[in-house]
C-alpha cells in the first residue's frame, strides 16, 4: 500500500491506485502505471511490424548509399532513421500482411540539387551496368562538376552495389562493376547527384528494374 506523507504533490511512497511514487536523489516523483494491453498483437500492430521489417530489410542492404543520400535530413537523428521514416511513410505498398517496397517512390537520396535528366541503364554486358544521362549542367542549380551516385539493389540476395563518387554530370555516363553471381538476378536501379564539395544532394530517381547479364 502507498502512503502520502506531504499531500498529493509530494511524499508519495509506493502505489496508490494507478499512481506510483518514489524519491530519486532527494526529488519526489509521481508516475502513472501503464495500462495493460489486452491484445499486444492486434491486426494494426502486426501490419506495422511487417511494414517495418520490409523497410528495414531494404535499408540495411543499401545502407552505404543512404548514409550519404540522407545526410541533409539527419537533423537530431541518424541518416538511417531519417531514411526509415521516409520509406516507411511513402514507399511501402501491398495488401496486408504481404507488404513490399514501392521502388518508384523509395527515395534513397533527398536534397535540392537538380536531378539527373533522361537517365537510363544498360545491363547487356556481363559483369557491369552502364548508367547514362543528359548533361543538364546549365539548368537550375546543377553544375558540370556534380558527381553521379549510382545504386543497384539485388532483392534476391538482399545486398547492393553502389558508387558514391562517380563521373561528373557533364560526362553523361558511368559504368559500375557487379559480381558474376548477379547474373540472371533482377536488380532495382537508382541514381542521384552530389555536388563536388559534397554539401548538396539531389533527390534520387528510380531507373526501373533490369536483369543482370
Amino acid at each position: 500500500m502507498g502512503k502520502i506523507n506531504q499531500g498529493i504533490l509530494g511524499g508519495l511512497s509506493g502505489k496508490v491506485g494507478n499512481v506510483i511514487g518514489g524519491s530519486w536523489k532527494g526529488i519526489d516523483y509521481l508516475r502513472i502505471k501503464p495500462s495493460s494491453v489486452a491484445n499486444p498483437r492486434t491486426t494494426g500492430q502486426v501490419n506495422q511490424r511487417n511494414k517495418f521489417t520490409v523497410t528495414l530489410e531494404f535499408l540495411q542492404a543499401v545502407k552505404p548509399f543512404i548514409k550519404v543520400g540522407y545526410k541533409k535530413l539527419a537533423i537530431k537523428k541518424t541518416e538511417f532513421n531519417a531514411a526509415m521514416s521516409y520509406i516507411l511513410n511513402n514507399a511501402i505498398d501491398g495488401i496486408a500482411p504481404n507488404f513490399v517496397v514501392d521502388y518508384q517512390n523509395a527515395s534513397v537520396s533527398r536534397g535540392t540539387l537538380s536531378e539527373p535528366l533522361n537517365a537510363g541503364t544498360d545491363l547487356t554486358t556481363p559483369g557491369q551496368i552502364e548508367f547514362s544521362w543528359d548533361d543538364n549542367s546549365d539548368e537550375g542549380n546543377a553544375n558540370a562538376t556534380d558527381k553521379a551516385m549510382l545504386l543497384a539493389y539485388n532483392p534476391l540476395k538482399k545486398e547492393s552495389i553502389s558508387l558514391l563518387n562517380g563521373a561528373q554530370r557533364d560526362a553523361g555516363a558511368e559504368i559500375i562493376t557487379i559480381p558474376s553471381s548477379y547474373s540472371g538476378d533482377n536488380l532495382e536501379l537508382f541514381m542521384a547527384f552530389i555536388s563536388e564539395d559534397e554539401t548538396e544532394l539531389s533527390n534520387s530517381i528510380y531507373l526501373g528494374s533490369g536483369t543482370a547479364a
